[in-house]
């Protein structure tokens, strides 16, 4: 009876109306943020550098079907994802431009393993959400055109899902900075910050090695609990402070992309209802637009209906998120060695893990054997990711595999000898190299191809 009174207490609360102002205020947000991260991706000229000039690209595991297009299908995208940024910003046929982006941000996303890194899979994550909410239906092109779509109020479940999932990024990030490495040895930051005491003003500082203890402790702390910090009004403005600069000094310190930006606008959605209709009262009287609702009255506003799908969906969705990240639970060894059960857990730049990776391949019918030239095949980003993760060393000897078959080697042999460095420890093999990797599939289960690693 207890249960049945909470759960249904809980379905009422997300049900319960609020303003629509936070989802209009992180539309407009994730919009700007995303088109600009879009054209910097253009203008460095990544696109070519990334997804068109490279021989191989690494797949994802039940990806290996995406493939990028030629290079004028590859700007095509990214000038379809400029678009459909535009069209999210402005409210403009926004559930299109929403599905839109969602669509090529993941598909550029999946190309290449190699590029993986958490900030991609969050927007990812958050530009699916932005497909089912009703962001456009206040201070909108869309409303303008039509104003019958305005809402002044809407479903509080379409506010909590983003505030759900970045407490999620958060604390899980926090809880996996609770190792050995980290608190105990201030391992990576021992090595990264010394490296950084060029800082002008702060940089004098990261010499010491007190300095990494403090970074590492206080990195763990921020991400465990600022959450809970941004969810109350008498700490949320001291907590969206520790955010800014938290984020700002980690955006200066490492190369993490628009990450710390993303972060800095996402978390404004904890923010009042208040807060962000002043936000956008501001953006109103700076473009001199006099009515944000472009004429409709509160009297014509009409409730969202409940959906028991989408309820039911929700559930399962956050479900997955909750449980996934542990999935390395199930893998013996060293999840920072064998990587296994590492991505898509919200781990940020836990260790500093460098590889040389040597491939050999031996004609089967022959029995003569040659060494192979890497940077023939890979870009230097490619070789280096490759160099220390199991399964990206798998792909590449399955690529050198098909490679000589086709230059008319029978039954090739490819093995490698992949010396790997954790946290500045001495470098040690990571896999037998004595095994045919041409042999091995990849498969959920267990590598047990690598080699065991005890920390010391």
């Amino acid at each position: 009876m207890t249960n049945n009174f909470s759960y249904r207490s809980i379905i009422n609360y997300l049900g319960q109306s609020t303003s629509i102002a936070p989802l209009v205020v992180f539309r407009i947000a994730f919009g700007l943020v995303m088109l600009l991260s879009t054209v910097r991706y253009m203008w460095m000229g990544w696109v070519d550098t990334q997804l068109v000039d490279p021989i191989l690209h690494f797949s994802y595991y039940g990806f290996e079907w995406i493939q990028p297009l030629p290079r004028l299908g590859m700007y095509s995208v990214f000038s379809l994802m400029i678009i459909s940024c535009l069209g999210i910003l402005l409210g403009f046929y926004y559930r299109i431009a929403a599905f839109l982006f969602f669509l090529c941000f993941s598909y550029v996303e999946l190309i290449d393993l190699t590029y993986y890194l958490n900030h991609y899979y969050f927007v990812s994550i958050v530009s699916f959400f932005m497909i089912w909410i009703p962001a456009h239906r206040y201070f909108s092109l869309d409303v303008k055109r039509n104003p019958d779509l305005a809402l002044l109020e809407v479903p509080r479940w379409t506010i909590f899902i983003f505030k759900l999932q970045i407490a999620i990024v958060y604390c899980y990030a926090g809880l996996a900075k609770i190792n050995h490495d980290w608190l105990i040895k201030a391992l990576p930051l021992a090595i990264w910050l010394p490296a950084k005491s060029s800082v002008p003003l702060i940089g004098p500082i990261f010499q010491y090695k007190t300095t990494a203890y403090l970074f590492s402790w206080i990195g763990m702390l921020f991400d465990t609990f600022i959450i809970f910090g941004l969810m109350f009004r008498q700490t949320r403005w001291l907590a969206y402070t520790a955010v800014v600069i938290f984020h700002l000094l980690t955006g200066i310190l490492f190369q993490i992309g628009v990450f710390p930006v993303v972060m800095i606008f996402a978390v404004t959605i904890f923010f009042s209802d208040s807060f962000h209709q002043k936000v956008l009262s501001s953006i109103a009287r700076l473009l001199k637009i006099k009515d944000l609702s472009w004429g409709n009255s509160p009297s014509a506003v009409r409730p969202l209906q409940r959906s028991k799908w989408l309820c039911a969906f929700l559930v399962v969705f956050f479900l997955f998120q909750l449980v996934f990240p542990w999935r390395y639970l199930l893998y013996p060894g060293n999840i920072f060695w064998t990587e296994e059960g590492y991505r898509f857990a919200w781990r940020v730049m836990l260790m500093e893990k460098a590889g040389t990776a040597t491939f050999y391949v031996k004609d089967g019918e022959k029995g003569r054997e040659g060494s192979v030239i890497n940077h023939q095949f890979l870009n230097p980003h490619q070789e280096k990711q490759m160099a220390m993760q199991p399964d990206l060393i798998l792909q590449f000897a399955h690529f050198l595999d098909d490679y000589y078959r086709n230059q008319g080697m029978k039954d090739p042999v490819v093995r490698a000898e992949v010396w790997v460095t954790l946290n500045a420890r001495p470098a040690r093999l990571l896999i037998d190299p004595t095994i045919d990797l041409s042999q091995i599939r990849d498969t959920w289960v267990h590598k047990d191809w690598i080699t065991s690693y005890e920390m010391d």
